[in-house]
């Protein structure tokens, strides 16, 4: 291909952004990058009854906080504009009446109530799938089978009507896609679609293909849902005469449930207890609410690279990929033909691998943001100290403050399931014998020195090191388990250790 490679995102501004959408976005970003060309996003709202106040925005800043933002789009405009097809109205109707000239689409005046009578009649002869289509046209009130000054002397009053394309009786129509290769389909079972509607509005199908053509789209990347309206898109091509500039296709399998039963759905999420939206909705006509990645915490990086392989693989053993290297090693041919399961706990995963892969600065700025956000305050290199070895344990960054909270306030209770197994005799006397050493020791704690002082207090009373360790964790952070014991000493510091040890031998009871 000697023109430049220009791939489309277009969604439609009807509510949130669908996981499986922004996944088509990915991989048409990643397209464009590695073959050096250009992603735009054009906005598909020629279904007016369907449009949702905010669903623009909502797409364009689900897009940013992902880094995947187009180069051309209603809000970064090109040379190819408008990028909303609402603002593009006027010109479809010329190429509507072009197909009319030609003999390949045709005025269609039936009534609502008409064409409900002609399902019926078709049902009730035990037609499958009741369509307006080269046999059914013969019976229709249209620009086919109506005089041609009849035809005129409708138009020419206003009466309602559509454009509707001409599909041929018998004609195999043919694509070479690029994930599933050729796909035929025979011309009888397509239906002679609505082009123009009656309120001058074209439909997805005449809009689509004028907008990719005048926008010089060169691969149309979109979803499996709109593999059978392919044929009739190939043919639009063919009756324009655009077929030398024809994109190339490739339609993507779809995210499956988790039990790989049927295509993914809000219902599925809310189910599982997942997102299903890159960000929080609220929609506006009902007030409903539903949660996104990026508020449940995930980070965009690895958001990104948890949906690159939903669908797609490098053809290795390697998962972590930056956004540069999934441009890098992306390319079609490794996208798989069957549905893929959508795994959260995938999810989760990547999110683990991609925090504990940054700095222990980074950390700290999520955790003193949470930590001022309760009103308190800490020093940015104590936060660090407590990110450096709650990161480990962490799946998302709010984690460092929910499990890590301790570090910063002293538990005012204790577990009570580990105190009526490990509280006892033994753990108080170990515990009385640290304060006294804490004491009089005029040193910082280190990890090394905190264990020496415990080991010490354990073995001048006899007492083995390893049977109290459980108490003295309970006693300082009011649970049974956590991070390394040591490191959560130094961070906490003698002073404090020591009014945790009183305060827990003073509250604990040892039960007989």
């Amino acid at each position: 291909m000697n023109r430049e490679v220009r791939v489309r995102f277009a969604p439609s501004p009807t509510g949130a952004l669908h996981i499986g959408g922004v996944r088509t976005a990915l991989y048409n970003y990643l397209f464009a990058k590695k073959m050096g060309g250009k992603f735009l996003l054009r906005i598909e709202d020629t279904d007016q009854t369907r449009f949702v106040p905010g669903a623009e925005d909502y797409i364009q800043k689900s897009l940013e906080w992902l880094g995947i933002s187009p180069e051309e789009s209603p809000w970064n405009p090109g040379d190819c504009g408008p990028y909303r097809q609402s603002e593009r109205k006027p010109m479809y109707m010329q190429y509507a009446l072009d197909l009319v000239e030609k003999g390949h689409a045709y005025y269609a005046f039936d009534t609502s109530e008409e064409l409900d009578a002609m399902r019926e009649r078709l049902t009730a002869a035990r037609v499958v799938s009741p369509q307006y289509n080269s046999i059914t046209r013969t019976q229709m009130k249209n620009s086919l089978t109506l005089p041609e000054d009849e035809v005129k002397a409708r138009l020419a009053s206003g009466e309602p009507y559509v454009i509707r394309i001409k599909i041929p009786r018998k004609e195999e129509v043919r694509l070479n896609d690029m994930i599933r290769g050729w796909v035929m389909v025979h011309s009888n079972t397509l239906d002679d679609k609505v082009l123009m509607k009656s309120d001058g509005m074209p439909t997805y199908h005449l809009a689509n293909i004028v907008d990719d053509h005048l926008m010089g789209i060169t691969h149309v990347i979109r979803g499996e849902e709109w593999l059978p309206s392919a044929p009739l898109h190939v043919l639009l091509y063919k009756y324009f005469g655009w077929e030398d500039t024809m994109p190339q296709f490739a339609h993507l399998p779809l995210l499956l449930k988790p039990d790989g039963n049927g295509k993914l759905s809000k219902r599925d999420a809310d189910k599982h207890g997942f997102p299903i939206f890159p960000m929080d909705w609220t929609d506006p006509n009902t007030g409903d609410k539903a949660d996104g990645f990026k508020e449940a915490g995930y980070l965009p990086d690895a958001f990104l690279n948890f949906l690159a392989f939903l669908g797609w693989n490098p053809g290795d053993h390697r998962e972590i990929f930056s956004l540069d290297e999934l441009v890098e090693a992306f390319t079609i041919d490794r996208i798989g033909k069957s549905g893929t399961k959508f795994d959260i706990n995938k999810a989760k995963w990547y999110n683990e691998q991609y925090l504990r892969n940054k700095s222990d600065e980074e950390l700290a700025s999520y955790l003193i943001s949470d930590v001022e956000k309760e009103g308190l305050s800490v020093d940015p290199n104590k936060a660090a100290q407590i990110a450096a070895i709650m990161k480990e344990r962490a799946t998302f960054p709010s984690d460092l403050w929910k499990e890590g909270k301790f570090m910063l306030i002293a538990p005012t209770s204790f577990d009570e399931n580990v105190a009526s197994k490990k509280w006892n005799t033994d753990a108080v006397t170990v515990l009385t014998a640290y304060r006294e050493k804490l004491a009089g020791y005029g040193e910082s704690l280190t990890p090394e020195s905190a264990k020496a002082l415990l080991e010490a207090s354990a073995e001048e009373n006899e007492i083995k090191f390893g049977k109290v360790m459980q108490a003295v964790r309970l006693a300082i952070t009011g649970v049974g388990a956590g991070p390394d014991l040591m490191a959560v000493f130094t961070i906490i510091g003698k002073e404090e250790l020591m009014n945790r040890i009183s305060f827990a031998l003073e509250t604990l009871k040892i039960q007989e």
